[in-house]
C-alpha cells in the first residue's frame, strides 16, 4: 500500500508534513499512528508540502482537529489556495525568501566579523531530511534585505517570526517564547527561549545574543538543546554559526 504521508524534521520549531495522497481518511489514520509514537509533534507548527492537488481547507480542518498547527505550505500546487486562506508560502528546497524593500523597512544592521575570537565550541544535530539550502551568489548576498526590529520583551507563549531579512530584538526572549527568522537573529538582552536563524535553510545565517541561555538554538535546520550547549557559553555574549562538517559553532564575543 502506498504511504499516505511522511513527517520530516526533528526541529522543535517547524516540522514538514509531506502529503502523498488526497485521501483525507488515509492521512488521518497515518497521522494518528505518527502522533502516537511522537506526541510532541501534535503541539508543533507544521508546513504542508504536497505535489498532490487537494482541498487545502479540508486538510487544515483535519489538522486542527488533531491538534496539529498548520502555518503554511511549501510553494507549489497549493499556492493559490494558501493565498486565499492567508497561509504563509515557504520557498521550496530550502531557498531563501527574497523580498523587495519598501519605504517603511528599516536598514539592515551591519554584522561584525568575529571569526578570530579565541573561544569556540561546536555541537549540533542535523534535523532529519533537511533540504540542502541553495547556494547564494555574491551578488544575491549583497542585495538589501528587509530587516525587522522588535523593541519589547518576548514573554512565555509568544512567537515572533520574520521572513525575508534579519530579526533584531531589543529586549529579552523569555523561557517559553521563540524568535524565528530565515536570516540572522540579533538579541540585545537575555535569550532564554527558542532561538532560530536560517529557518528556511540559510547556512550563512547567524545568531548573536548578549546573554545566551536558550532552551533550544537552531541555525539552518541544525538544532541543539540547552543540555548540549557548552557550559562556558551560558550567560555570555555568544555568536552561533553553522558549518557543514562541524554542525553548530558557538563563539564567545569579546
Amino acid at each position: 500500500m502506498t504511504q499516505a504521508v511522511t513527517l520530516f524534521g526533528k526541529m522543535l520549531t517547524f516540522s514538514r508534513l509531506k502529503i502523498h495522497t488526497d485521501d483525507l481518511q488515509a492521512i488521518r489514520s497515518e497521522l494518528e499512528v505518527l502522533l502516537a509514537s511522537n506526541p510532541i509533534a501534535s503541539s508543533l507548527p507544521i508546513i504542508i508540502d504536497s505535489d498532490i492537488a487537494l482541498e487545502l481547507d479540508a486538510l487544515l480542518d483535519l489538522l486542527w482537529l488533531m491538534d496539529i498547527q498548520p502555518i503554511g505550505v511549501v510553494s507549489g500546487l497549493l499556492d493559490i489556495q494558501a493565498k486565499d486562506l492567508r497561509l504563509a508560502i515557504f520557498p521550496a528546497d530550502g531557498k531563501r525568501i527574497e523580498r523587495l524593500p519598501s519605504t517603511h523597512d528599516k536598514p539592515v544592521a551591519t554584522q561584525h566579523d568575529t571569526t578570530n575570537t579565541d573561544t569556540t565550541a561546536t555541537v549540533g544535530v542535523p534535523a532529519a531530511a533537511t533540504q540542502q539550502a541553495a547556494t547564494l551568489s555574491t551578488a544575491q548576498d549583497s542585495q538589501q534585505r528587509v530587516s525587522s526590529i522588535h523593541t519589547q520583551m518576548l514573554r512565555s507563549g509568544q512567537s515572533l517570526q520574520h521572513l525575508g531579512g534579519d530579526l533584531t530584538i531589543i529586549g529579552d526572549v523569555n523561557k517559553g517564547a521563540e524568535a524565528i527568522t530565515d536570516n540572522s537573529l540579533h538579541i540585545y538582552g537575555r535569550g532564554l527561549g527558542r532561538l532560530v536563524a536560517g529557518a528556511t535553510g540559510d547556512k550563512n545565517a547567524r545568531i548573536f545574543c548578549q546573554k545566551f541561555d536558550p532552551s533550544l538554538v537552531s541555525v539552518a535546520g541544525t538544532y541543539c538543546l540547552r543540555d548540549a550547549i557548552p557550559s562556558e557559553m551560558i550567560g555570555q555574549a555568544v555568536q552561533v554559526t553553522y558549518d557543514e562538517n562541524q554542525g553548530l559553532i558557538f563563539t564567545l564575543l569579546a
